[in-house]
């Protein structure tokens, strides 16, 4: 019981090390926004990455760079006006990446103990894809309880959320047979950081973007940290990794790829028809392909039976996979109200921070070390992911990026 105390303690000194990053962003910004709350109806060029506009079908059709109208909160005096609240891009990256960041710090100390777990025989949990099964049903609960109250969004392209989810769940299921296959922890995760390498990749060769110098800099930086610390691992700090491991691990980035391409793609797709689906839809049609997905390959490899025996034997590590399926859930509300809000490097760039601190709660408490060249590498990785947060949450607007219609 201590040591999950531990866990949740450190899980939100960690949540409020990011918030006052994210504050730190907006308090940088604030004179921009005050001069623009000067003029209530203000002009700023509509980017796939900004998420301050309310957008119409007509505008979600027009190309980069089309002028857009955002409405700011106005205190007039027409008895008849209804004010019109519009968060920046700021505060909604604040939302997004603090609700990812104190669900799915938890998430990652349950996914660890999950597959440490050794039952009294000797046994342990190796069925990822049932494990993905739980976990996604948990998601298409919460995503349409909250896409009945928010309103569903009629029209929506599905055929691309099946693609997109299919791709999803099978990268998620990788890294768990990964730490099932004797992957370390902090190894698996920092390997996951380098996601944003093939989510660049592919956006450009599905998603049709194009990214500036700045960013491709700041994902090397990350890519090198996150090398240098996998290297600076002190010896007999913890169990070699099988090749296996690292087979699945490197598989699982590809998948990264192909999803983040599709989720794109998904977004000029249903550009195109007018539709603009809210964060629950995106939640709640993913994960219900992603769950059909895992429950087929769940079913086809027989883990649905030996992995339910697995729980009702050992019963405590049950109430994690629980956890660990809430956490999940409610961490996903927030990816996908990010996914919904911003283009998909900003995802990554949010939820490799969150790895990033995920495995230095897994150090100090966990029982792994780092070498003096692995703290380096850590240094070298937060350096340009906070550099990337910066750009995000304050300048985004000057970026430029190119789409394919």
């Amino acid at each position: 019981m201590l040591f999950r105390r531990r866990d949740i303690v450190s899980s939100l000194l960690a949540l409020a090390f990011l918030l006052v990053l994210s504050l730190s962003s907006v308090t940088a910004s604030s004179p921009a926004r005050s001069a623009a709350n000067n003029n209530p109806i203000s002009t700023i060029p509509t980017l796939p990455s900004q998420a301050g506009a309310i957008l119409t079908p007509e505008q979600l059709q027009s190309p980069p760079g089309t002028p857009t109208k955002v409405l700011e909160v106005t205190m007039g005096s027409d008895a008849g006006a209804k004010p019109v609240v519009v968060l920046p891009d700021s505060a909604k990256l604040l939302i997004g990446a603090g609700g990812i960041y104190g669900a799915f710090l938890y998430y990652g100390s349950l996914q660890e103990d999950v597959f440490r777990f050794v039952a009294p025989d000797g046994t342990s949990f190796k069925q990822a894809w049932y494990l993905q099964v739980l976990e996604a049903l948990a998601n298409v609960i919460i995503g349409f309880i909250g896409m009945q109250v928010s309103g569903p969004t009629a029209g929506i392209p599905l055929r691309m959320f099946g693609i997109s989810g299919a791709a999803q769940v099978s990268a998620k299921a990788c890294t768990s047979l990964a730490l099932a296959n004797g992957l370390s922890f902090p190894v698996a995760t920092l390997a996951k950081s380098g996601k944003m390498a093939p989510v660049m990749l592919g956006s450009l060769i599905l998603g049709g973007a194009s990214y500036t110098l700045r960013e491709y800099l700041q994902v090397a930086a990350i890519i090198g940290g996150t090398a240098i610390v996998s290297l600076g691992k002190k010896k007999g700090s913890g169990p070699a990794s099988s090749l296996l491991g690292v087979f699945y691990i490197f598989l699982s980035l590809l998948l990264d790829g192909v999803t983040a391409g599709f989720q794109k793609r998904l977004k000029t797709e249903t550009a195109k028809v007018g539709v603009k689906p809210k964060p629950y839809d995106f939640m709640f049609w993913t994960n219900l392909f992603m769950c059909l997905t895992a429950i087929v390959i769940a079913g086809v490899l027989g883990e649905v039976n030996s992995g339910t025996k697995f729980l009702v034997d050992n019963p405590e590590i049950l109430s994690n996979i629980i956890k660990f399926a809430i956490c999940s859930a409610v961490g996903q509300s927030f990816i996908f109200y990010t996914i919904a809000n911003f283009d998909p490097l900003v995802l990554s760039t949010v939820t490799t921070t969150r790895k990033i601190f995920s495995v230095l709660l897994s150090i100090f408490l966990k029982g792994h070390s780092l070498s003096l060249m692995g703290w380096s590498g850590i240094s070298l990785a937060c350096g340009g992911i906070l550099s990337e947060l910066q750009s995000k949450g304050g300048g985004g607007d000057k970026k430029k990026h190119s789409h394919a219609h």
